[in-house]
């Protein structure tokens, strides 16, 4: 992120100039990658210095105090995913972005990489969508907010092939694989989250049912596989308007808490 924003030709749209955290060796790392000069301990320090924040904890839970404080004030804000831990978080974060008429971003990199791109282009070409099927990996114990860190990729993609309200939830587990089942509209979706070992972590897939056809690929992250995403955000800046519906964003997180709860 900081390299493509303050070292790439983005720099004279957008540019990291303060990083907040401890003074240790990571981000002492990227103040020199990105040619930073200054770091903070608290980010509320920066509201009335800066234009916009990116919160890029890995805790989902540290999202909401984050990223109200800046919205209250009126600077648009992205959460890197996922935009919390619980729907009660991620409500309080919306509604305050609604309150103040401030734009909130948040998703995963892979909503917009070729291989979703073309899957949702191919969609229309199968009929009236049946059913949707999203595997990659998660960890239901993983430090950082358990099954939400990277099961949220899986219930993003999921909402950009088939947006819908979640109903009907069902949570279960076969050997190292988290199952979630349920209905988006009127579509069957199941979100297959592999555990990783320490040799490897199974690719995300998704593959599209339709009426008269499917349509499946492999999602593939390349070298540049960010960098849409941060396009996106630096769009919702030029605009005031967020790349992807609140409505949709609350969706993936009702669906990870649905496994979160089942295994808690």
């Amino acid at each position: 992120m900081i390299k493509y924003l303050n070292l790439a030709t983005e720099r004279s749209r957008a540019e990291v100039v303060a990083l907040v955290g401890e003074d240790d060796a990571h981000l002492t790392e990227l103040m020199q990658l990105g040619g930073i000069d200054r770091r903070v301990e608290d980010s509320a320090s920066l509201i009335g210095e800066i234009d916009a924040l990116i919160v890029t904890n890995r805790d989902g839970a540290l999202h909401a105090d984050q990223a109200i404080p800046f919205l209250a004030a009126g600077k648009p804000v992205w959460v890197d995913k996922p935009l919390a831990c619980s729907t009660n978080d991620a409500r309080r974060m919306i509604a305050e972005a609604v309150r103040t008429g401030t734009p909130l971003a948040s998703y995963s990199p892979l909503r917009w990489v070729p291989d979703v791109e073309n899957l949702a282009k191919r969609r229309d070409s199968i009929g009236e969508l049946q059913a949707l099927t999203v595997i990659g990996p998660a960890d239901p114990r993983s430090e950082y907010g358990g099954i939400f860190f990277y099961g949220i990729h899986c219930a993003d993609v999921a909402q950009r092939l088939a947006p819908g309200e979640p109903t009907e939830f069902r949570v279960s587990s076969i050997r190292d694989t988290v199952i979630i089942r349920y209905l988006s509209g009127e579509v069957d979706v199941t979100l297959q989250l592999v555990k990783p070992d320490d040799h490897q972590r199974v690719p995300f897939h998704a593959s599209v049912t339709g009426r008269h056809g499917v349509v499946s690929s492999e999602i593939a992250l390349g070298p540049g596989y960010v960098e849409p995403g941060i396009g996106a955000f630096l769009g919702m800046l030029g605009t005031g308007a967020p790349p992807v519906p609140y409505q949709e964003i609350l969706r993936t997180i009702v669906v990870i808490e649905a496994a979160a709860h089942a295994f808690a």
